[in-house]
């Protein structure tokens, strides 16, 4: 059914935010055949970091959590931008191309006896299910890191099969 992503986001009263500027020399997104690949996500909202520092230290497990939320919530931004791009409509509309998340990374910088990442990328893994129904179920790596860019507590990528 058209306009089924759309009306999940709506009911979640989430939106598509606009996609992030990269911070560096890279795409947000790009195309290999039936793939989409997303560049690493921060949770920037409104163009800024909302938190900074690390997991387990800076920021508790709870606000990393929501934090990957928002994440991944960025990356289905590029996703349906680059989709809207390619086929027409609007990005949350050109999500309905999405046949399945293949794969989640989600990077978390952690204090070196933080051990609660996967806990944290499930963040990022309830909202893809949340807002692609079966389509959002995924395979997944949850990893700790020393540092990520610009000092953010969490990072996601997301490949996703379209049609």
């Amino acid at each position: 059914m058209a306009g089924e992503v759309a009306a999940r986001l709506a009911a979640a009263g989430l939106t598509l935010p606009e996609v992030a500027a990269p911070v560096a020399a890279y795409v947000p997104a790009v195309r290999s055949g039936a793939h989409v690949w997303t560049s690493g996500q921060l949770p920037f909202v409104d163009g800024a970091l909302p938190v900074t520092g690390k997991v387990g230290a800076d920021v508790d497990a709870a606000t990393a959590t929501g934090l990957a939320r928002t994440a991944a919530l960025n990356a289905l931004a590029a996703v349906g931008t680059l989709l809207a791009q390619e086929h027409g409509g609007t990005p949350a509309e050109a999500l309905d191309r999405v046949r399945r998340v293949v794969k989640v990374v989600g990077f978390v910088a952690s204090d070196p006896a933080f051990t609660g990442q996967p806990g944290v990328v499930n963040g990022a893994s309830h909202l893809l299910h949340e807002v692609l129904g079966d389509a959002g179920v995924h395979a997944r790596s949850a990893v700790g890191v020393a540092v990520l860019p610009l000092d953010a507590p969490v990072e996601v990528e997301v490949v996703v099969e379209t049609d």
